[in-house]
């Protein structure tokens, strides 16, 4: 028996999805498990700017939300994945507060890595389903 998986798409995605064979997110038991999202332009590309990159990887975060009928409050996991932790984290940090919310917040872990392909940022969510 072949399981369908319930995938959630965006209504403007961008090419890394089918470039790179994944889905946005997935529906499961309740919650929303959503691919890490980056500072990608509609054709794949990064945003120069790091600011810019992390608003906008932010944007494609809250558009699949938006899509499975959630908000960032219904976050309960996140994962941030930065290049350079050291030069980046206070930039990424203070533009995340923009989309953070009010407490409670959800809980965070910082990972520094070497490589996001091309990206300095990277978000990766899970959420309660409404």
């Amino acid at each position: 028996m072949t399981r369908q998986r319930d995938a959630v798409f965006p209504p403007d995605r961008h090419a890394l999805y089918d470039l790179h064979r994944y889905s946005p997110a997935i529906r499961a038991n309740g919650l929303l498990f959503v691919s890490g999202q980056v500072g990608s332009r509609k054709d794949g590309s990064a945003e120069p700017d790091l600011a810019g990159q992390v608003r906008l990887a932010f944007a494609n975060l809250n558009a699949i939300l938006a899509e499975a009928g959630c908000s960032f409050a219904d976050v309960i996991d996140t994962t941030l994945f930065m290049i350079d932790p050291d030069a980046n984290f206070e930039t990424i940090w203070a533009v995340a507060a923009e989309f953070w919310g009010e407490a409670p917040y959800p809980t965070v872990t910082a990972v520094g890595v070497t490589w996001l392909a091309g990206f300095d940022f990277e978000i990766k969510v899970i959420a309660k389903l409404p």
